[in-house]
């Protein structure tokens, strides 16, 4: 009789899916609070010597960016009939003569987005700032080899992309002050996240 009611005791109480989380989180509490006990005060503060500190020389490498209304962007110019020799000689091998498209997608033409939501998106019709045209082609060209360009090339081919879609005139020159200033014809398709940064 007393063993029948110790096995139903463990079973029913002791054995209980309750009991053992309760058991379990009494347990965690309190090694948790006596390991914060033993360590001490600067445990948090400490690391484990891996690395190194980095410079602000290093971050200046990758901290590259350009936003719409021109910050970030660097020293250096270009015209579009220098930047037709430099998209020659390393863009159109992708992008086809005078970037009207090849392998990779076309840099030039495009229909207005008026002809519906299904239209290929461009950078005449779709891009709402002329500043991320520089952005992107120094960040990620030319492949396989991006970041190989100068920001004079870099200017050049931006100068070069907004002529051949009749963005700006063949003879303007793009630099960190007149970049910032193009307007790209679909300016207004876009809800800005941060309008006061906005040219």
């Amino acid at each position: 009789m007393c063993t029948h009611r110790r096995a139903v005791h463990r079973s029913g109480v002791l054995g209980s899916p309750f009991v053992f989380r309760f058991v379990f989180m009494f347990t965690f509490v309190f090694m948790f609070a006596f390991v914060s006990a033993q360590a001490p005060s600067t445990a948090l503060g400490t690391s484990p010597g891996l690395g190194h500190p980095i410079s602000e020389a290093d971050v200046a490498a990758w901290d590259i960016s350009i936003l719409p209304d021109g910050a970030g962007l660097p020293a250096g110019s270009g015209t579009a009939e220098q930047g037709s020799k430099v998209f020659a000689a390393k863009c159109a091998v992708c992008h086809g003569e005078n970037g009207k498209g090849g392998s990779a997608a076309a840099v030039v033409g495009g229909q207005p987005l008026t002809s519906g939501i299904e239209t290929t998106k461009t950078v005449a019709n779709f891009w709402p700032y002329a500043t991320t045209i520089f952005d992107f082609t120094r960040r990620a060209m030319p492949w396989p080899r991006p970041r190989t360009l100068t920001n004079e090339e870099v200017y050049a081919l931006t100068a070069f992309i907004l002529a051949q879609n009749k963005i700006i005139a063949a003879d303007e020159v793009m630099n960190a002050q007149t970049l910032p200033k193009v307007r790209m014809p679909n300016r207004d398709g876009f809800i800005p996240r941060f309008p006061e940064r906005i040219p």
